[in-house]
């Protein structure tokens, strides 16, 4: 009982996956169209008139029209749109050595037999071509305001008046005060008697034999030109490495004996 469910299970899942090929025999034309129609009729309404297409025979090749209806060319406010063109002409291409099909979804409001999200085959294509506008003055305003709306710089520098909202510009932020503050603070420091400055130096060192400039105006408090005069009369500075940019007390201060020296 169980091995049989799951095999129905399955076909039902693989026939809900198959192609709906009702429509193969139907053929329809694929025609490319310019952005300002395609844009027309996603804003239209659904089953309104896109437009007519007119076909004469001339000499044995059909000249196909294409005139957009007066409905697509309605504005918000109900007035007519003389700046799109409404006449066009279909440019067929052959499409004898290709093999085009259309595909698409079946929705709730065009279901036949199948279920809504289901693959379905529209038809094969048995035209090529595409729609362009004739090149009357109507078109030429058209292109000549879209290469002006191209030339123009995305982004624009613009003066505000007034805050357009709470994050409000400052002219100066926190981090950067504080720092200033920080600055003016150690440019202020006062400068201590040099004999106490040099017992702190000389209390650092017997904990430690080798430091930066940093640690020791930490150490001690005081402005860094005044620190490093004193530096340079007890101390050695080390400009390689393995203690590069480092001080250490000169030998006849140190109170231990040097790796050299022990050995």
């Amino acid at each position: 009982m169980d091995s049989e469910g799951g095999s129905s299970h399955k076909r039902q899942k693989t026939a809900e996956r198959d192609l709906d090929c009702t429509n193969a025999s139907r053929g329809v034309w694929l025609v490319k169209v310019p952005k300002y129609i395609s844009s027309l009729w996603e804003k239209s309404q659904p089953l309104s008139e896109a437009g007519r297409l007119r076909i004469v025979k001339n000499s044995g090749k059909p000249d196909i029209t294409f005139t957009l209806s007066d409905e697509m060319l309605k504005n918000p406010d109900g007035s007519k749109n003389k700046e799109l063109p409404r006449e066009h002409r279909f440019v067929i291409s052959n499409i004898s050595h290709q093999t085009l099909a259309v595909f698409g979804c079946e929705t709730e409001d065009n279901v036949n037999d199948s279920k809504p999200g289901k693959l379905v085959l529209g038809g094969h294509v048995l035209q090529k071509g595409e729609c362009r506008p004739l090149a009357d003055k109507c078109y030429m305003n058209l292109k000549k305001d879209m290469i002006l709306q191209a030339t123009k710089p995305k982004r624009q520098v613009k003066q505000l008046t007034k805050a357009v909202n709470s994050f409000k510009p400052i002219s100066d932020h926190k981090h950067n005060i504080e720092y200033e503050q920080k600055k003016k603070a150690e440019g202020r420091k006062a400068r201590d008697d040099k004999d106490k400055v040099t017992e702190m130096l000389y209390a650092a060192f017997e904990k430690h034999q080798y430091y930066n400039i940093k640690d020791l105006e930490k150490i001690t408090k005081q402005p860094v030109p005044y620190l490093k005069e004193i530096l340079k009369e007890i101390c050695n500075y080390n400009a390689k490495n393995p203690h590069k940019s480092t001080w250490e007390l000169k030998p006849e201060y140190r109170h231990y004996k040097s790796q050299e020296q022990a050995e």
